[in-house]
């Protein structure tokens, strides 16, 4: 099979001549030291060659236990925040029916998302609609700790309990956490939860290949398997030993990296033309955000959605500040098809595309939008994909990573920690007294009643 293109021609034009070509010692560096596990953050390098060494017999057990959600539950609500469920969430967004929610599927669960945030109206309106349905619970944290995924996961584990009884709910209850300690471990030991690992050297961001992304992905009725063999292709595509002017992956590093240092391009915006890849976006978007924004440096990864975000965010794209540039993901071949309809009344005067594909007007969209951003100074960096499914889908999530990994070492930060993540987390918990942080609480009330 054919792998997902790259092209950086429109991006390129942007810089000096040669400057994307005189990257590739650097990139080289950065390849050997990944490979090597030379460079900062090397304990959190499981992910570099996650893809070759997931086996058939640990798929085939992820699967099962996917199948007994499938046959217990007609909703599987997965708790998890960041890593933990934007990945699973990309994946199955992008390939699901827009609609089942609505209209239903018998074949496949409704698959929730919760944890991820503390807004109480979501929790009551989550809790309401899960009354007096068969439900069951992906709970995936390392620590068990995190506060919004374990307030989530004990309001669920109440409630499942309460209306399956405690025997049945161990059937439909999945941990996904640390090998041997964490809370999370501590009760899923004590409850008798199945439960898979997460692996000590892959970071949340990087973790969709491992049970985290995998257990969702599977529950939701998708080929996990062929997820997998796609980011295995592109694992061997984006190997150090493949030539540089190659390896697209090394490309796209290079290119957003010149783009950034070189031309004062501050700001990526990653877009699409398929609303089922707003998920996607939003996992890049913590993918490069986490690795790359430390030390007061870093591209800022946003998204837009087109052609929807053209109607709002299309005027600054186009004459705002030059700070941007555009990474677009096109799907090559969409897999319904849609004609335009003729109409007697013509009163939108759209007859004129009449028996063409929806898509083929789609396409025009995002040529002209192309062409309009490239000559308002936006460089145009082109993501192309034959078609949306499990294969491509694993080939882009390894793209991605492994570019990651390159483009925050060439940035000589560390891709692989994320320390300011903390900053908040030390201050709720201080504001809400909990033991342990007496100091700290005094100290911010100190602060506060200054700033009043």
């Amino acid at each position: 099979m054919e792998n997902i293109q790259l092209d950086i021609r429109k991006a390129t034009q942007f810089l000096n001549a040669g400057v994307v070509e005189g990257y590739e010692s650097k990139v080289k560096e950065a390849q050997e030291a990944l490979e090597n596990a030379t460079c900062p953050g090397n304990d959190f390098l499981g992910w570099l060659h996650l893809p070759s060494e997931i086996t058939e017999e640990f798929l085939n057990s992820v699967q099962a236990v996917a199948n007994t959600l499938r046959e217990k539950c007609e909703v599987v609500v997965v708790a998890g925040i960041g890593g933990s469920y934007l990945g699973a969430r990309a994946v199955i967004e992008a390939l699901g029916n827009s609609f089942a929610w609505l209209v239903g599927d018998k074949k496949n669960p409704v698959i929730l998302f919760a944890g991820n945030n503390i807004g109480e109206d979501y929790l009551a309106e989550l809790t309401a609609y899960l009354k007096g349905k068969k439900f069951g619970v992906i709970n995936i944290s390392k620590s068990g700790t995190t506060t919004e995924t374990a307030l989530t996961f004990r309001l669920l584990k109440k409630q499942c309990e309460e209306q399956m009884g405690k025997e049945a709910a161990k059937d439909v209850i999945v941990a996904i956490t640390d090998a041997h300690k964490g809370a999370a471990r501590a009760a899923a030991d004590k409850e008798g939860y199945k439960t898979f690992v997460i692996p000590d050297n892959v970071g949340g961001r990087f973790s969709v290949l491992t049970p985290v992304g995998l257990l969702p992905i599977a529950v939701a009725g998708f080929d996990i398997k062929a997820l997998v063999s796609g980011a295995q292709d592109m694992e061997k595509a984006t190997a150090s030993d493949v030539a540089y002017a190659d390896n697209i992956s090394a490309q796209y590093a290079a290119v957003r990296q010149a783009l950034y240092t070189q031309a004062g391009k501050k700001i990526e915006i990653i877009a699409n033309y398929q609303p089922k890849l707003h998920f996607i976006a939003e996992w890049w978007k913590q993918l490069y955000g986490e690795s790359e924004g430390k030390d007061h440096k870093g591209i800022f990864p946003a998204a837009c959605d087109f052609t929807t975000d053209l109607h709002s965010m299309g005027q600054w794209i186009q004459d705002g500040e030059r700070t941007i540039f555009e990474t677009v993901i096109s799907i090559e071949e969409p897999n319904n098809k849609v004609l335009f309809p003729h109409d007697d009344e013509n009163l939108d005067g759209l007859n004129f595309l009449e028996g063409k594909r929806v898509d083929e007007v789609n396409k025009m969209a995002e040529l002209g939008t192309k062409l309009a951003h490239v000559d308002g100074g936006v460089p145009n960096i082109r993501i192309s994909m034959p078609k949306l499914n499990e294969y491509y889908i694993g080939q882009l999530i390894y793209f991605f990573e492994k570019a990651c990994g390159i483009s925050g070492l060439l940035e000589e930060v560390n891709p692989f920690n994320q320390p300011g993540v903390e900053a908040y987390k030390k201050n709720m918990f201080a504001l809400l007294n909990k033991p342990g942080y007496e100091a700290d609480s005094k100290a911010i009330q100190e602060r506060l009643a200054k700033e009043k």
